[in-house]
């Protein structure tokens, strides 16, 4: 079974700087430290936020998780597109065979733009009902942590 679900907010800065935090390993940071009920601790294991990055994903204790590993497969200054793909871990001992998050910073006006975020996976036929734990809800957090700590800035 194939799913997808997407979100977006308008941001009230300009692309340019919402990429910024969204292409940089600033997000995950900003994800650790001001949504404690989804992440207990992100490591980075390897890379510089650029594709290739790897990031140890630590979830808090009702979020439902424990762990999993996310490569940053697509990190595209000029679309400012960054594609995410679980390796290890999470989904993937649910029975998804793959689970991949995008987030997309889109020029709107010359102060504003449009942060959409992405999810798509794929469960095995013998796991279909653990599809119901998949969602974008963490997603939408980091968007709005992310809009709220842009337009303060």
């Amino acid at each position: 079974m194939f799913g997808t679900a997407s979100d977006q907010r308008q941001v009230n800065v300009p692309a340019s700087e919402a990429w910024k935090v969204y292409g940089t390993l600033e997000l995950a940071r900003l994800a650790q430290e001001t949504l404690p009920q989804w992440f207990q601790k992100i490591v980075v294991v390897e890379g510089d936020g650029g594709a290739g990055t790897i990031l140890d994903i630590f979830f808090s204790s009702g979020a439902g998780l424990t762990s999993r590993k996310e490569k940053f497969t697509v990190v595209d200054d000029e679309r400012r597109v960054k594609e995410i793909e679980v390796v290890e871990g999470g989904f993937l001992d649910m029975g998804f065979t793959f689970y991949c998050g995008r987030l997309e910073v889109i020029e709107n006006e010359e102060n504003s733009c449009i942060t959409k975020a992405t999810i798509e996976y794929e469960v095995e036929e013998d796991f279909v009902a653990n599809a119901s734990f998949a969602t974008i809800k963490p997603l939408v957090d980091i968007m709005d942590a992310a809009a709220n700590y842009l337009e303060k800035k």
